[in-house]
């Protein structure tokens, strides 16, 4: 497929580069004749506007990436909705506002599939968005990620702005927050499976029923689809950025428990929230740019594990 966009020899800003979708992303820019621009908190609060508008004109980006959020698991999510919303609001809206303003050729906004409807028919479609209730135990977050995309193709729409959303499938990798707080359930599974077989414990107890099922993507593949999509998609509607496994947290639990060497028993609490029932995208669009994902779930868990290892 013939590009619309080449990426080489641009000025690519990529927003949360210490994360794990910016850390990816940055990894496969590396590969490409560009420049990369980043930023820390520390001396970039996205959620300002002056101060992404004058960094933005500072430094001329012909591409930004909009991978920096607020992120969390359920619980990060369930007690803490105003900054879930407030700050992924603010960051999505500057970002995409000043670039408009400034003249930036591409912005690619990152949404996520939590923003579909709690209930959608399974694998979700692109156009199953807003079109039932969010599922309450991430509503905030949703919330501002459907702002975000709807103001991306707003600006796409009315300025001829070529800008886009991709919607990526559940996330998992090198850089992850393993911590069980921040952590979600693929990294916070490892870290729990992982002090369990160091501490002896003859069992592990599991928030939920495990029945729900989500689907994986590796964060590698997920940065390399980005890139492509930036150099060969033209439209203004979301697409799904997926393809990975599909797997039932119980089948999820057993698998993590294998690759980290725990042998204990593995229990679950019903009383706890299991969140969205299922959890997968469709494909159809995706495969129709010919873009799949290479690496396999197996593989991928081993060397999110051996990851873990060099942090811990």
């Amino acid at each position: 497929m013939s590009k619309i966009f080449d990426l080489n020899n641009k000025k690519v800003f990529v927003t949360g580069h210490k994360g794990l979708v910016g850390k990816a992303l940055t990894k496969a820019l590396s590969t490409l004749d560009v420049e990369i621009i980043t930023a820390d908190k520390e001396s970039l609060d996205l959620r300002s506007q002056s101060d992404v508008k004058d960094f933005i004109a500072n430094t001329k980006p012909n591409v930004i990436i909009g991978a920096a959020a607020k992120v969390g698991g359920i619980e990060a999510n369930r007690t803490q909705p105003v900054e879930f919303l407030y700050d992924n609001l603010m960051i999505a809206t500057n970002l995409i506002c000043s670039s408009a303003e400034l003249g930036v050729e591409r912005f690619l906004n990152l949404a996520s599939n939590c923003f579909y409807p709690r209930l959608a028919e399974q694998p979700i479609q692109e156009k199953s968005l807003l079109t039932g209730a969010f599922e309450p135990t991430n509503e905030a977050y949703a919330i501002a990620k459907v702002a975000a995309t709807k103001l991306t193709e707003y600006y796409a729409r009315q300025y001829d702005c070529k800008y886009l959303t991709l919607v990526p499938t559940s996330l998992y990798g090198p850089g992850d927050h393993f911590n069980d707080e921040r952590g979600h359930v693929i990294p916070a599974l490892i870290n729990r499976f992982h002090k369990a077989k160091l501490d002896g414990k003859s069992e592990v107890t599991l928030w939920g029923s495990g029945e729900p099922t989500r689907e994986f993507l590796y964060v590698d593949d997920a940065a390399k689809g980005m890139l492509y999509f930036l150099e060969h998609y033209e439209g203004v509607e979301p697409i799904n950025l997926c393809g990975g496994e599909i797997v039932s947290i119980k089948e999820l639990g057993s698998m993590i428990a294998a690759v980290t060497g725990y042998s204990g028993q593995i229990l679950w609490d019903s009383s706890k929230p299991d969140g969205m029932p299922h959890k997968s995208l469709d494909k159809t669009l995706c495969e129709q740019f010919k873009w799949r994902p290479e690496v396999d779930f197996k593989t991928g868990l081993t060397m999110t594990y051996q990851d873990y290892l060099k942090q811990c």
